[in-house]
């Protein structure tokens, strides 16, 4: 049973009992599901995961006055629930991971993730948000909201950046990508700057990445899972998952002069994708397969003039 499953078996075998039970009046306003960090809010939780910060559990989500209402007697009411479930052991929470489980208001509980307590209504607020944070915000599954406030909030993140946000975001990393795949990259191997060639390549696939989920449309997860979570996706998401893959793969930079130059190609294939994608939605006209000359002009399809008139390598 993987951590969302077992999440949602625990809370309809023993939560949503409890608050029929202890909380009949609220029972209609209590929203439960599993979201945030952890492996197991992805879905990518297997054997390893299970260490720490793993094991039944589940959130509550309240709006701010059933929070003062009702909150810290639920909190109770949840601490005095069977620790094991399923013939699984008690939740382990690490001390960096505690939390992540429990009663939340709903405002603070997205905060802890976007740094606001509202659906971001400004370009400025949507900028100033680690992708990542929005993935680990919508991730998850919600089990139960009868009253649909926390699925309201949730829904409106889910429904993406405004495309301005976006666009700046794309042209940056095409910016990105020409700087550290197709330019830097083959000349620190020239050099013999192994390390140097090494963050070139680490930067341009961590870029890769990040373009390819912009193009999708969704939120780019944590480092550690976003070379996984790119396989699904429609846009590139499977040919781009095995180039990066092969490119990776290629093992050590004291290699015959054909291993560099196939990892060039895998750089330069990926980045031919790419813009052919951007030309089939309609945001770059640029000709060419170097990334740099496309950046701007997907720049310059955004509506705001002060973003537009911002540096394009910026975001």
């Amino acid at each position: 049973m993987n951590g969302l499953a077992l999440s949602e078996a625990y809370f309809l075998a023993v939560g949503a009992p409890m608050i029929e039970e202890k909380f009949p009046l609220h029972r209609d306003r209590i929203a439960a599901g599993l979201v945030g960090d952890g492996s197991e809010c992805y879905g990518f939780d297997d054997e390893i995961s299970r260490d720490h910060d793993w094991g039944p559990g589940f959130c509550l989500w309240l709006t701010d006055d059933d929070y003062r209402a009702i909150g810290e007697s639920l909190r109770r009411e949840i601490d005095n629930l069977p620790r094991e479930f399923a013939g699984l052991a008690a939740r382990r929470d690490s001390h960096w991971g505690a939390g992540r489980t429990g009663v939340f208001e709903i405002g603070a509980f997205y905060a802890r993730f976007i740094g606001f307590d509202h659906v971001p209504d400004t370009l400025q607020e949507w900028r100033a948000i680690p992708e990542e944070n929005l993935a680990a915000a919508t991730n998850g599954r919600v089990f139960t909201d009868p009253a649909g406030e926390f699925s309201a909030f949730r829904q409106r993140l889910i429904e993406f950046y405004p495309e301005d946000v976006r666009l700046k975001k794309i042209a940056a990393r095409c910016m990105a990508m020409a700087q550290s795949g197709q330019y830097n990259y083959h000349r620190c191997l020239r050099r013999g700057e192994y390390v140097a060639a090494r963050l070139a390549e680490a930067r341009f696939i961590s870029d890769a990445i990040s373009i390819i989920f912009l193009l999708n449309r969704q939120y780019k997860p944590f480092y550690k899972w976003m070379h996984r979570a790119l396989k699904p996706l429609p846009v590139l998401g499977q040919t781009m998952h095995r180039l990066l893959d092969e490119l990776a793969a290629e093992d050590g930079f004291e290699m015959p002069e054909d291993a560099q130059a196939r990892k060039i190609r895998l750089i330069e294939e990926a980045c031919r994708l790419v813009i052919a994608e951007l030309k089939r939605q309609g945001l770059s006209d640029a000709a060419g397969d170097f990334l740099l000359d496309h950046g701007p002009r997907v720049q310059a399809g955004i509506q705001d003039d002060r973003l537009r008139a911002m540096d394009v390598w910026l975001e």
